[in-house]
């Protein structure tokens, strides 16, 4: 179903432009279908600001079931912007008041780059658990992404994450390790998702937590839902990425090893890139090596159109049935997806 345009953010028109459905708010108010509020809390850095506004609509706005979908993005004072990025927050972005006072049917989480693995040490602790406090009371459902999972587990579990040593980056298979749950319906027994990270909850820790796994890798955890099935989804991925976002990654990597003389130079990302795609990096790392070339020099046109998406349809699986819960579960009509099995004297009764 569309997402509805009822602002002027950029995102909507490239969105639109790249063959997604985006109607104008009065299209969308001559049209008798339900509306959904969804919210964004985007705390990623100003390089992936707007880029992650896109990733998580587009998947939003892949979710077919029968609604109109109205997208609130917000950020939090307490982290550093620069001056193009305030000026994006301040003329295309609510606040968390304003958000407070509107109220969400959905609350989405994105990462976010913090430099110490204590994240009580993050300059937007305090207020990131504001909103997590405030949305566990008042929305149905709030999907949290890397970071924001890790958060949420020390805030509300006193899981504290652990550094995993060499980064979690790159490409990797998970298996479903619960298909009774709906977010995993029809969704592959096996399937890929990026990961990008130097910290993790470990699956004990989720298990000590009462948190429920659904699918896992080698490498860990990824998605993984709060003891009542589904006040907070956990993803430990990045499965919003697009199929470049990994390449980007690596090359603001190169670029900080270029700044920062005596860093080791970055690792491809596992699972990721094909062998010739991998050769020509090899090439070009031999040409700053010796000097020959710069970060300007990075072969990204060369290899993008070399790239391939395995986690997409996957992901789109997973929020589609994410928002359809969330739809039934707001909806007094239709049955709640997850009173089966539930103590009748204790049923999961989800504030709105």
């Amino acid at each position: 179903m569309p997402l509805i345009a009822h602002s002027k953010l950029p995102s909507f028109e490239r969105l639109k432009n790249q063959g997604e459905t985006i109607l104008s708010k009065d299209r969308a108010e001559h049209q008798v279908i339900r509306e959904l509020h969804i919210g964004l809390l985007n705390m990623m850095p100003d390089a992936a600001l707007e880029a992650t506004e896109r990733q998580f609509f587009r998947l939003v706005g892949h979710s077919n079931q029968i609604a109109q979908f109205y997208m609130h993005p917000f950020s939090l004072s307490s982290i550093k912007r620069g001056p193009k990025a305030s000026e994006h927050l301040k003329t295309y972005y609510k606040t968390f008041e304003e958000i407070k006072s509107q109220g969400l049917d959905a609350l989405i989480i994105s990462g976010a780059n913090v430099s110490h693995p204590d994240l009580q040490r993050a300059p937007f602790y305090e207020q990131l658990k504001e909103v997590v406090d405030w949305s566990y009371e008042n929305v149905t459902s709030t999907l949290c992404s890397c970071l924001a999972t890790h958060a949420v587990l020390e805030f509300k579990y006193g899981q504290k994450r652990q550094p995993v040593g060499a980064k979690h980056w790159g490409v990797f298979p998970h298996k479903v390790v619960n298909r009774s749950h709906p977010l995993i319906k029809g969704v592959n027994t096996r399937f890929d998702i990026p990961h990008s990270r130097f910290n993790e909850i470990s699956e004990l820790q989720f298990a000590k937590a009462g948190v429920k796994v659904l699918a896992k890798s080698p490498i860990g955890v990824h998605l993984a839902v709060s003891p009542d099935l589904f006040r907070i989804v956990f993803f430990q991925g990045h499965p919003e990425y697009d199929a470049i976002s990994l390449l980007k990654e690596y090359k603001r990597e190169v670029a900080l090893y270029l700044e920062n003389n005596g860093a080791e130079y970055p690792p491809i990302p596992s699972n990721y890139l094909s062998l010739q795609s991998q050769a020509i990096l090899d090439e070009y790392r031999t040409k700053l090596d010796s000097k020959k070339a710069s970060i300007v020099d990075f072969p990204e046109a060369l290899i993008a159109n070399r790239l391939d998406n395995t986690w997409h349809d996957s992901a789109n699986a997973i929020i589609n049935n994410w928002i359809g819960c969330v739809y039934q579960t707001t909806n007094e009509d239709i049955t709640n997806p997850f009173m089966d099995g539930v103590d009748p004297n204790n049923p999961l009764k989800l504030k709105k």
